[in-house]
């Protein structure tokens, strides 16, 4: 079992900055595949961004790439989100998720991921 706790939302100004965290419990967090995903008020979760368990792996969203950076540090079992140059329709609530596989070729797909967070808002302004 898995717990996931996100933090570092709130409200930011269009053309500002926030970074998320994920941390995650557990002794064996190199063995999970980590991702971001994001919902909007009246739309479905999305995928935003994916990382492998070694971390040399990356995946992302279109409208996101070049603008947000996943990372991850595992000798602290944290994920991180850093989210640049955020638009007002990067408003949602954000989650981090996780999947037993330190790689995975459905890295978008909600249903391939075992265990969530509860989610962080991230408003932005216009």
């Amino acid at each position: 079992q898995v717990q996931l706790v996100e933090s570092g939302g709130g409200l930011v100004q269009a053309g500002g900055s926030l970074r998320l965290s994920c941390a995650a419990s557990g002794r064996t967090f190199t063995s999970y595949t980590m991702g971001w995903f994001r919902q909007a008020p009246g739309k479905e979760r999305e995928f935003v961004a994916s990382i492998s368990g070694s971390g040399r792996t990356t995946y992302y969203e279109d409208s996101v790439k070049g603008r947000f950076t996943i990372s991850r540090d595992n000798a602290k079992n944290t994920v991180y989100l850093q989210m640049n140059s955020l638009k007002p329709e990067d408003t949602a609530v954000y989650y981090c998720a996780a999947r037993l596989a330190t790689y995975t070729p459905r890295y978008y797909d909600t249903n391939a991921y075992d265990y969530w967070g509860q989610g962080t808002q991230v408003t932005v302004s216009s």
